[in-house]
Formats: structure tokens, C-alpha cells, sequence
């Protein structure tokens, strides 16, 4: 019987050869071996990589640990489109629903009204007011960064040397005397001080830390601290009593416990 031709014998689409600029070649090391690229990205770019080398599909697959189908792949995506053919590709799906017109609906009434009903607004009371889904509106809000359960809270100073205050005691931290410790000197007074009325159970596998309900009272106690902005030194101390005898003795002793006191 005669020997079919190799011609014969092999089937199928044949392989593309994959022939790289020095300018690629740069380019898909650089991606590769970059700290910040995708585990995907770096992953493709050696897969052409190693296909140019001359490897076949499944010793490109043996060499990096993927399917021959995926060496395949990505073979043929670079040869097509080249270094732009590394990128995902945009997903069929279902067409978008919510336009841009209703997406800015969204924003506005969020931004400059308030419900008849309420002091803010929410997911569902917007949804009634705008027709839209909850999932919807929920969306909308987390892509603008938008809170409104949120308030945050601000003051500002009517002293008219405030500026004047700020520059000096900015200038201060920034650029202190020669020879000289800055500290930052704060104080919190009428701490409560509770006890838990069981001891406190550590935090096991599978269980979480674990606290009894109640607790017992102690009175109340000072919390003085300063900062040291040269050596980053935290000096704290606790007193019964809060008095400028207390605060005068928690600064003598700060400044004798800084290196230059």
C-alpha cells in the first residue's frame, strides 16, 4: 500500500507564524514583567512570545501551563490585530436599558432635591420617585460616588487672625527652631472608664472575638498625649483630675522625656 502524502494527512487551519518587530518584542517583555500588569495580560504576552520562538501550540501550552486552545488563541488574536489583539474583547450581552438622560435624572434630583417624606434620599424612595429599579439607582449612585445617607460635618472659625494662627503654627511644624522640640500637645477629659463584667474571650478559628453585654463603671479619667513631629515619640498620661496643676506636670515631663529636653 502506498504511503498517503503529508499533504493529505494534515488537516485543519493552518498555524499562524509569528514573526515579532524589536519594538513588540520590547513591548510584550515590558507588559510581561511588569509588577502593575493583569495576571492575563502577562500571561498572553509569553504565549506570543513563545510563539515566536517557533514553539508550537501545545509545546507553547506545555511550556506555560495552558490549554493548546488558548496558545491557539492568542496566536492567532496577535496575528491579527497585534499588540491591540491582547485586550479583552467587549462581551455580548444585554443591550443597555438605562440611557444617559435617565442616568442624569438620577444625579440631579439626588444632588439638589430632598423626598417630601424624609431628610434624604434612599435607593427605594428614588426609585419610586424616578420609575427606575432600586439595583438600578444603587448602581447609578456607587459609579458618581454618591452618599447621601452620608454627612460630614465642618466648622469655621470667626477668629479674624485664623490665617494668621494657621501659617504660624504650620510654619512651625515645618520648619522648626534649631536646637528646639515641637510637640503637639492634646487632651481628652472625662474618659468613662469601663470594664467588661466577664473577661473578654480571643478571637479562635471559626469564632469570632467575644464580649459579655454589660459592663461595670469605674468614674471617669484625663487622657493627656503629645506628639513629638521630630522623632514621631507618642507621650501619654492618665489622671484622676483635670486641673492646670495636671497639665502643667504632663508638660514638664513630656519635654524632659524629649531628646533635646
Amino acid at each position: 500500500m502506498s504511503e498517503e502524502p503529508q499533504s493529505k494527512r494534515r488537516r485543519g487551519r493552518p498555524t499562524a507564524q509569528i514573526t515579532l518587530t524589536e519594538e513588540e518584542r520590547q513591548t510584550l517583555e515590558r507588559w510581561a514583567q511588569r509588577p502593575r500588569s493583569s495576571q492575563a495580560l502577562a500571561l498572553r504576552c509569553r504565549i506570543v512570545l513563545a510563539c515566536a520562538e517557533g514553539l508550537s501550540n501545545v509545546e507553547v501550552g506545555q511550556r506555560l501551563g495552558v490549554h493548546p486552545v488558548t496558545a491557539a488563541k492568542w496566536r492567532t488574536r496577535f496575528a491579527a490585530r497585534r499588540l491591540e489583539g491582547l485586550s479583552d474583547e467587549p462581551r455580548p450581552g444585554v443591550p443597555r436599558s438605562i440611557t444617559d438622560a435617565q442616568v442624569e435624572q438620577v444625579i440631579v434630583k439626588t444632588l439638589e432635591e430632598t423626598p417630601t417624606d424624609a431628610t434624604h434620599w434612599s435607593t427605594r424612595s428614588m426609585a419610586r420617585a424616578t420609575g427606575m429599579s432600586q439595583t438600578a439607582i444603587s448602581r447609578i449612585w456607587r459609579a458618581f460616588g454618591l452618599k447621601p445617607h452620608l454627612v460630614d460635618t465642618w466648622k469655621l472659625s470667626s477668629d479674624p487672625q485664623f490665617i494668621d494662627k494657621v501659617r504660624d503654627l504650620c510654619g512651625l511644624y515645618l520648619n522648626p527652631p534649631e536646637c528646639a522640640v515641637v510637640l503637639c500637645v492634646d487632651e481628652k477629659s472625662q474618659i468613662q472608664a469601663l470594664d467588661r463584667t466577664a473577661p473578654v474571650l480571643p478571637l479562635m478559628p471559626g469564632s469570632p472575638q467575644r464580649r459579655s453585654h454589660d459592663y461595670s463603671r469605674h468614674g471617669t479619667t484625663n487622657l493627656y498625649a503629645a506628639l513629638n513631629l521630630a522623632s514621631g515619640l507618642v507621650i501619654s498620661q492618665m489622671t484622676p483630675r483635670h486641673r492646670a496643676i495636671e497639665f502643667r506636670r504632663f508638660l514638664t515631663a513630656s519635654t524632659s522625656r524629649s531628646p533635646l529636653g
